[in-house]
């Protein structure tokens, strides 16, 4: 067998026929990494000119040592232990004469899949199997991690769209369609935006991820030249906002009205029903009074509307994957993420779409308050949890990886004196 480095277009190819795959494991996200200062490239593993085997590496370079990263784990049949064998031996020699002292990996292997009620619904019978083949090629598994602390997040939510529209809407909580309509009745909409609206998915995310915006640029640019990436966004039309508003508070003015003049004419003591009644009216009453200022000022502000949340996707065969997203805080009361995602599963659905992955989670059976909100948000699309094995590294320079091993001991201590 021949392994060597394949072109963009012999890993497309190989890739497009292939089950397992990843937005990561592509050229388009090669040159992302490229441009942020990453070397990349792709390797292949050719029978009679046929490729077998096929994987992105990505190589960071740190105080003179090298290490690689394969996001999502090579693109290979794991279960044949003959050809990853070999394509693990080719691959450290490869990366060996690099001067990489080791790769890390974390492949798509499911292990469980769970429902809302972190109920196991599916295994994976193969697991064993595969995992024991990890071990057989010198691969050592870096633990089942629970968080965000790992290479890429060994948890992801994922909603099967093989069902009619009508199941899947029934299928998100009944809370979430409730904030679905909300957010329609207050003037959110959706629209499929381009390029110039990166800047806003950059200020929303910018506390969360440390990305400059030529991140976002480049992971638009590369991936549109493939027709892989669309991007979405949510505006509040203020003039609508308003409106409503006006609606709500003329409706609870009216109310309130018409019991208090009942209660003058009857002259009812204040346990009647009715000044409950109006008591419970007023409430609102004032309540609309407020708002109705707040929109006022809202429209002043942004005449032409304002946008609250935005973000990627990328389209990879049937199957969509949410790269980046987020909203903005000032304005979370109206929900518009919430429609964004509806309005994504819609579209797509429509488009003959399978799968929806709306990106990683933590590990929701375990009852964690950190990302609570986080997990549960994408769950209430009628989202599954898939579990995957984790990382996994092999040492392919063990002179340089026991040198950087003894290094970085001395390097953090050296920065904790520094801080002191």
């Amino acid at each position: 067998m021949e392994f060597r480095e394949l072109t963009n277009q012999e890993f497309i190819n190989f890739i497009t026929n292939c089950p397992l795959k990843s937005i990561y494991q592509t050229p388009e996200y090669g040159f992302v990494m490229h441009n942020q200062k990453y070397e990349s490239v792709l390797v292949g593993l050719l029978e009679d000119h046929i490729v077998k085997a096929a994987s992105l590496v990505i190589i960071a370079k740190e105080e003179g040592f090298k290490y690689a990263y394969v996001p999502r784990g090579y693109i290979l049949d794991y279960e044949n232990l003959d050809l990853f064998k070999t394509f693990s031996i080719k691959i450290k020699e490869y990366l060996e004469k690099k001067g990489v002292m080791g790769i890390k990996i974390n492949p798509l292997i499911i292990k469980s899949i769970y429902d809302f009620d972190k109920q196991i619904v599916d295994k994976n019978p193969k697991y064993d199997l595969i995992f024991n083949n990890l071990k057989k090629c010198n691969y050592t598994h870096l633990g089942y991690n629970n968080f965000f602390e790992a290479l890429k997040p060994r948890f992801e939510a994922i909603i099967d769209l093989n069902k009619s529209i009508n199941e899947l809407f029934k299928n998100v909580k009944k809370e979430y369609r409730t904030k679905i309509r909300s957010a329609i009745r207050n003037g959110v909409k959706v629209y499929k935006g381009d390029f110039n609206q990166l800047n806003y998915l950059y200020e929303f995310t910018k506390d969360r991820y440390e990305r400059p915006l030529t991140y976002f640029q480049d992971c638009y640019g590369f991936y549109s030249k493939r027709n892989m990436v669309d991007l979405y966004y949510t505006k509040l039309d203020t003039k609508t906002y308003l409106q409503i508003i006006q609606k709500k508070l003329n409706y609870y003015d009216q109310q309130s009205n018409y019991l208090n003049s009942i209660i003058i004419k009857k002259q009812l003591n204040k346990n009647s029903k009715i000044i409950r009644k109006k008591i419970s009216i007023d409430k609102y009453l004032n309540q609309y009074k407020i708002e109705l200022v707040n929109a006022t000022q809202l429209l002043r502000q942004y005449p032409e509307g304002v946008v609250t949340s935005c973000l990627i996707l990328i389209k990879q065969d049937k199957e969509i994957t949410i790269l980046i997203d987020g909203y903005d805080k000032r304005f979370k009361k109206f929900n518009s993420k919430h429609l964004l995602i509806w309005q994504i599963i819609d579209i797509y659905k429509k488009l003959g779409y399978v799968k929806f992955n709306l990106g990683g989670m933590s590990n929701y059976s375990i009852d964690d308050k950190k990302y609570f909100g986080l997990d549960e948000f994408k769950l209430n699309f009628g989202a599954k949890m898939y579990e995957y094995a984790g990382d996994f590294e092999l040492v392919t320079h063990k002179r340089n990886y026991n040198l950087y091993r003894n290094y970085v001991p001395l390097k953090n201590l050296i920065k904790s004196k520094l801080v002191k």
